[in-house]
């Protein structure tokens, strides 16, 4: 297990002298508590960093670890310093229940956050209660987590996949685009993001004429391509990531794909557009974090993400980066790292920061943000191509009521 706490030798000599004697003196069934209450905040960070999902696992780590040493450089959380324990699960549920588990029975950490795949989640929620722990989501996407399988121990900071699909719908409701093919990845996420995305075309009036869903993993896009064109849609929607999403945009600029329809995507990474380079132009997308934001939290962040990197932040640096700033928020408002009290304060917060404000509503967890839908285009600023925002929808728009992955309206 990886730990990251971003402290100094003599720091962590000088906390410990002050905190040797009275821990000592201490009967030993006291001596775990207090350590809990004196010791570093462990975060725990079960997340996919090979296999399928390993570009965002592996930029969810970094996202993280640019926060916990950013944070602890400033003292920390409650003037304790942030550990991260980190894991990697290759994105399986199963090896992601068994080391959030060590996590939480070996390590007496509590917190959790940057799970990599929406089936993971799903997994790991029903455990939540059992474990005394509070699971905030910076990633994971499928709407059940705050609908059917809502528990009260699950918070999602990030914007969720009806969240996306949402806000692709309502820029199309704005175009002259009548049909729509869609293609998800065949897992949690992908299901549930093209099943909402195709509820919002038929109440748009707009014509959803297919779907298909390819297995996780899959490097040969040929025949879902040949369906797609032969589909005669005006627009294809792609529920796809890491991996699957390169080798997706690169087979379908062979196939000039996108001189036959426009192409759209519930999300992007950055780390795809690096390497599909002009493939990805032209690409229109639900960005649940573009670093091109413009308000002043982000301005610093990307700013000192850029110095300490030589690059501009991911998405799921955004994200993650994001979501442990909910979290920090929290544990400072409830002045605990206890799930009770944390919960309690979590609920109806307000955080203003790299997002803007983002409102933790009490009723089901979701945290309620704008909505940007971005254009891959050319620029001369980055050795890459960058994120232009053509739309912003507000809060209101994207998020849906309590415990729904569907919109009234």
């Amino acid at each position: 297990m990886k730990r990251f706490r971003g402290l100094t030798r003599r720091g962590v000599l000088k906390g410990a002298a002050a905190g040797a004697a009275a821990t000592l003196a201490a009967p030993a069934f006291l001596r775990e508590t207090m350590a809990q209450a004196t010791g570093p905040i462990k975060i725990g960070i079960p997340c996919a960093l090979t296999g399928t999902f390993a570009a965002v696992g592996q930029v969810t780590k970094r996202g993280a670890e640019f926060f916990a040493k950013e944070r602890n450089a400033k003292g920390g959380i409650l003037g304790r310093p942030i550990e991260l324990l980190i894991e990697d699960t290759q994105g399986n549920p199963a090896n992601c229940v068994r080391k959030a588990q060590e996590m939480v029975e070996r390590h007496n950490c509590r917190l959790i956050t940057g799970v990599t795949v929406s089936s993971e989640a799903l997994a790991l929620v029903p455990k939540l209660e059992e474990w005394n722990t509070i699971f905030m989501s910076s990633i994971n996407g499928d709407g059940r987590l705050t609908a059917a399988s809502f528990v009260p121990n699950f918070f999602r900071a990030n914007t969720s996949g009806p969240m996306g699909a949402r806000a692709i719908s309502l820029f199309l409701r704005e175009s002259k685009m009548q049909k729509f093919f869609a293609l998800g990845m065949d897992y949690a996420w992908g299901h549930n993001s093209v099943q909402v995305f195709e509820t919002e075309l038929k109440n748009a009036s707009k014509e959803f004429i297919g779907k298909v869903f390819s297995p996780s993993g899959t490097k040969d896009f040929s025949t879902y391509i040949t369906k797609i064109r032969q589909s005669g849609a005006d627009g294809v929607y792609l529920v796809l990531a890491a991996d699957d999403n390169n080798a997706f945009l690169s087979q379908a600029h062979q196939y000039r794909l996108a001189e036959r329809m426009t192409m759209l995507a519930e999300q992007l990474e950055l780390v795809s557009v690096k390497a599909v380079g002009e493939a990805a132009i032209g690409l229109t997308a639900s960005s649940r974090y573009p670093f091109t934001l413009e308000n002043p939290a982000n301005a610093a962040f990307v700013a000192a993400f850029q110095k300490e990197h030589g690059e501009v932040p991911d998405q799921f640096d955004g994200e993650a980066y994001h979501g442990l700033a909910v979290l920090a928020q929290g544990i400072e408002k409830a002045k605990s790292i206890e799930a009770e009290p944390l919960r309690k304060a979590m609920e109806g917060m307000v955080h203003d920061g790299i997002k803007g404000k983002v409102t933790m509503r009490a009723c089901d967890h979701q945290g309620e943000q704008r909505g940007y839908v971005v254009q891959v285009a050319k620029t001369d600023k980055l050795p890459h191509p960058t994120l232009n925002i053509l739309k912003t929808y507000g809060a209101d728009q994207i998020t849906p009521p309590c415990n729904k992955m569907t919109y009234d309206n």
